[in-house]
């Protein structure tokens, strides 16, 4: 995908999100883009056929809406529960993603989705550290972002 048609889908998604189609509003958002595009034109390779799948960009939007809506949802049973059996912990996870742009997008996924926090990552960036509220189950969770956030992602970002 080339910069301008990148540029172009940042515009959009800004016009979307701050729902103002002005003139001034549209500009902002071309500037957003261009500097957006400038911070990241280093992971960003020119002539490689790689880039941005727009179709597996919007899975992974979608699968993101899916799980911030289950999340929220276990997240408040627990909370209304008159006794929460909880056992919260942090947990390691092995990453797949190896570029800082998917793992920096693949930590904030799990921040953003209520009851995980993404606390580091290790120092080698091959282990992402996760704080769960309830680490009853850490294999599952683990096999959730994998199959989850985690092959979204690199559907979505190919090389």
């Amino acid at each position: 995908m080339s910069l301008f048609f990148t540029g172009l889908v940042f515009v959009l998604i800004w016009l979307a999100i701050s729902g103002s189609y002005t003139v001034p509003n549209l500009l902002f958002g071309a500037v957003v883009a261009a500097l957006s595009l400038g911070l990241i034109r280093h992971q960003i390779k020119r002539g490689d056929r790689a880039g941005i799948r727009p179709l597996a960009t919007v899975s992974l939007a979608l699968l993101f809406i899916k799980e911030l809506a289950l999340s929220a949802w276990t997240v408040a049973k627990l909370v209304v529960k008159p006794r929460m059996e909880l056992k919260p912990g942090i947990f390691a996870y092995s990453l797949t993603v190896e570029r800082d742009f998917e793992i920096a997008l693949l930590a904030n996924l799990i921040t953003l989705t209520p009851g995980t926090l993404s606390v580091d990552v290790g120092e080698d960036r091959k282990t992402l550290y996760i704080h769960a509220l309830d680490c009853r189950d850490v294999e599952a969770t683990k096999r959730s972002i994998a199959d989850g956030f985690e092959r979204k992602i690199m559907e979505a970002f190919a090389r």
